[in-house]
């Protein structure tokens, strides 16, 4: 129960990577805030988790709304009176050629994946810097902010904004006993990547260690990195992609 007392929230958690991670932390003893902007899937996750004995609050809306960021910060500090652990797991990906990439899209990309994390960051920073205890701040990148992908411009500069945020956020929250890092996970076998019948075969061929991720892969390191164990570690990404960016060849 390494996480008991503990108070987290994580966004876009409905179902893969977010949920997983939900999970383990309900499992380790936290009180987990279980955010997804489609609130059905945030219903029945959180109903899992509890099905699972696991204290699990399910909070539908946007993550990229500064509005709603507020609320849910409220809400999970209402549990408790802190407010431990934030992991802005929430993000979109909306592929297409360069050069045709309409501006609508781009917007929406920033507005959840950069200003979603962003402002998440800011509104549990300040929470947490009235804490004696401080807090921990994880976001979520991807190996297409370390490697081109083809008709992924747009996220892929997302996501590797998220690391150079979590790099300058060590000068601003190290004082308040707050650290920050990023996990960039590979290829990952979830609800959506599974609706294709090519993804695991494709990514088993050209994973060195012969497979995509499961969600567990992903989330047990994300725990390490919420967990005190990892306290003098921030500022730093970790890539969890079976060696894939080391060599780096194209799914396409």
């Amino acid at each position: 129960m390494e996480f008991i007392n503990k108070t987290a929230i994580v966004t876009g958690a409905g179902q893969g990577i977010g949920f997983e991670i939900s999970r383990q932390l309900a499992a380790a003893g936290a009180t987990v805030i279980l955010n997804d902007i489609n609130e059905q899937l945030a219903n029945d996750a959180a109903k899992r988790i509890q099905h699972e004995n696991g204290k699990c609050i399910a909070c539908a809306g946007d993550s990229g709304d500064r509005q709603f960021i507020k609320q849910l910060v409220e809400l999970a500090v209402s549990q408790s009176g802190i407010l431990d652990i934030v992991i802005a797991n929430a993000g979109i990906t909306l592929s297409g050629d360069f050069f045709n990439y309409p501006a609508e899209s781009l917007d929406k990309v920033l507005h959840t994946n950069i200003g979603g994390t962003f402002f998440l960051a800011q509104t549990a920073a300040t929470q947490m810097r009235k804490q004696d205890t401080g807090g921990t701040l994880l976001f979520m990148s991807s190996v297409t902010g370390h490697q081109a992908h083809k008709d992924l411009a747009a996220y892929g500069m997302s996501k590797a904004a998220l690391e150079m945020l979590a790099r300058n956020l060590v000068v601003e929250l190290s004082p308040y006993k707050i650290n920050v890092n990023t996990i960039a996970p590979g290829a990952t076998l979830t609800e959506r990547t599974t609706n294709d019948a090519q993804y695991e075969d494709t990514w088993s061929r050209i994973t060195p260690l012969g497979r995509p991720a499961h969600t567990n892969d992903i989330a047990n390191a994300a725990l390490f990195l919420v967990s005190d164990k990892a306290k003098h570690i921030t500022g730093q990404t970790l890539i969890i992609d079976g060696g894939w960016t080391a060599v780096s060849p194209s799914p396409f």
